[in-house]
């Protein structure tokens, strides 16, 4: 099982430019609130190697506050090993006394699935953004604050 843990942007956007942004320039894998003080970037390691990676942006989902999920990428020979599922598990943990309990992402189709599992929900027709393809828009409420 991987090891994931928080990591500095810098750590994890040549994982996102190879998986995501492939053939555009690498700046194209450095997104808008990447240095803000409220994101929140992950890494998962196998053997001190980064597999996989994913971002949390501080947002709006209905004007009311939420975490975006970006920037969501796995190495290609590590997508059968559980990276996926261990950083959003490892997010959720993370996140478990954040007063922000909400997420939502856009959501590559092939990936919606893997989403759905993990208990999001599809809430948007599927919508193309020119840069990386079909998308679905894609939600998860955290549950409540636990009580200390």
């Amino acid at each position: 099982m991987p090891k994931v843990k928080r990591v500095s942007p810098d750590e994890i956007v040549d994982l996102r430019h190879v998986v995501l942004r492939d053939g555009l320039p690498r700046s194209e894998a450095i997104f808008p609130g990447d240095e803000s003080s409220d994101a929140r970037h992950y890494g998962a390691f196998e053997n001190e190697r980064l597999v996989g990676c994913v971002t949390l942006h501080v947002s709006e989902w209905e004007r009311n506050p939420a975490w975006q999920l970006r920037g969501m990428a796995v190495a290609a020979d590590a997508r059968t090993l559980g990276v996926g599922r261990a950083m959003i598990e490892f997010i959720e943990r993370d996140l478990v006394y954040a007063p922000i309990r909400q997420m939502w992402c856009n959501a590559r189709v092939p990936a919606s699935g893997f989403y759905v599992k993990l208990g999001w929900e599809i809430v948007s027709e599927q919508f193309e953004i020119p840069t990386a393809g079909p998308h679905v828009r894609m939600t998860r409420k955290l549950g409540p604050i636990p009580k200390p």
